[in-house]
């Protein structure tokens, strides 16, 4: 059973960042790859972005290429998501999640583990 519990959101304005941290306990961190999410209201969960168990291979939703960034310390058991240029449509609650796969899905079912969700909230 992986336990996973983010940190890191909050109100900002347009234009401006945050960086999201995704804890996780419970399992071996390595052995899954790492998927952030997010959801706003009256919307079904979509992929924000994903990295490999070595940390090598990352992806990136087209909303957030180049303005957000994904990374991993597998020593502290804990992937990221540094978010910059925040825009309001950015707004949602962000979940990290897991997989037992060599890359990161961007399909939120195939992913068995999930964090409880922090908030972003981003005003123009």
């Amino acid at each position: 059973q992986v336990q996973l519990v983010e940190s890191g959101g909050g109100l900002v304005q347009a234009g401006g960042s945050l960086r999201l941290s995704c804890a996780a306990s419970g399992g071996t961190f390595s052995t899954y790859s790492m998927g952030w999410f997010r959801q706003a209201p009256g919307n079904e969960r979509e992929f924000v972005s994903g990295i490999s168990r070595s940390g090598i291979t990352t992806s990136y939703a087209d909303s957030v290429k180049g303005r957000f960034a994904i990374a991993r310390d597998n020593a502290k058991n804990t992937v990221y998501l540094q978010m910059n240029n925040l825009k309001p449509e950015d707004t949602a609650v962000y979940y990290c999640a897991t997989v037992r796969s060599t890359i990161a899905l961007r399909n939120p079912g195939e992913y068995n583990y999930w964090g409880q969700g922090t908030q972003v909230t981003v005003s123009s």
